[in-house]
């Protein structure tokens, strides 16, 4: 099976902003953006169509032409960082904040979820798909969940997954 991984476009927020699985506004060159990502899936026959439900994958896989056929999945929602959230990184004032740069991948941000809970629920939802055996999905989603799917495919390991993040609007194939 060959999936497609489609990063949103570029998020409205403050560099440095911690927002995880919040609803962000995306910003003024959406569809300029938006565009690229389109005719770069132009001609690509799709067997499915996943989306994470946030706002800027949903706006993105609109614009590409997908509607009803979309099936909107929570398990590829970004990691979600609790009480984190929607702050600026160098501002949280968190005791468990610098145990958690040291052990990210199993440590999970105060009222959130480590990157290891994140891999096991991008993995369980690929172990589905790759049972229905598909040639082509598209998955519009958010970076980790894409360094996720590296993970899974053999390309990167957990701790080594944020070596390379994917840019906003980036489309990574890879077979699994």
């Amino acid at each position: 099976m060959k999936l497609y991984l489609i990063r949103h476009t570029s998020v409205d927020v403050p560099q440095g902003t911690c927002y995880g699985q919040s609803n962000v506004p995306l910003k003024s060159s959406f569809e300029e953006e938006a565009e690229i990502v389109k005719q770069n899936l132009n001609g690509i026959e799709f067997d499915a169509v996943y989306s994470s439900p946030l706002s800027r994958c949903r706006k993105l896989a609109r614009y590409c032409g997908f509607q009803d056929d979309v099936q909107w999945i929570d398990r590829l929602k970004e990691m979600y960082f609790g009480e984190w959230e929607m702050m600026p990184w160098d501002h949280i004032d968190d005791e468990n904040i610098e145990s958690w740069y040291e052990n990210w991948v199993h440590l999970p941000a105060t009222g959130g979820e480590s990157f290891k809970m994140l891999y096991d629920r991008v993995a369980s939802f690929l172990d589905e798909v790759k049972e229905q055996n598909p040639k082509n999905v598209a998955i519009f989603t958010h970076g980790g969940v894409i360094n996720c799917a590296k993970v899974y495919a053999g390309d990167s390991t957990l701790e080594n997954a944020f070596d390379k993040v994917p840019a906003y609007g980036e489309i990574v194939c890879f077979t699994i």
